[in-house]
């Protein structure tokens, strides 16, 4: 089985309801720590970025995922449009051709 990238766009999983898609975003989360595979990496971009930072709900399972191994890259240019650079807690900045990188080299599932 090939490695994964797991592509996250958004606070919230699924179109819809937005509370009921920040559970799930978080039970998806929570569960992917849990579980005993694991993508190479997850990226975060667009409003996604959020997760990363301070005040989000599921930082500690970023945190976890992250101890476990699992690459967490935060798109640099998001993180400076919504003014968060420096309150990013979990991953680490990078840019879009790093991002492209990892996509070429993994199978890739979008959120």
């Amino acid at each position: 089985m090939s490695q994964k990238t797991v592509i996250i766009q958004g606070e919230s999983l699924g179109r819809g309801d937005e509370q009921l898609g920040r559970i799930l975003m978080a039970n998806f989360l929570r569960l992917l720590a849990e579980s005993g595979k694991k993508p190479a990496t997850i990226i975060l971009w667009n409003a996604g970025i959020r997760l990363a930072c301070e005040g989000s709900d599921v930082l500690e399972h970023l945190k976890r995922l992250e101890k476990q191994g699992v690459e967490i890259l935060a798109c640099t240019t998001c993180l400076e449009y919504f003014e968060l650079r420096d309150k990013i807690l979990v991953g680490k900045p990078t840019t879009m051709s790093k991002s492209i990188a990892a996509m070429m080299e993994t199978d890739v599932v979008t959120l």
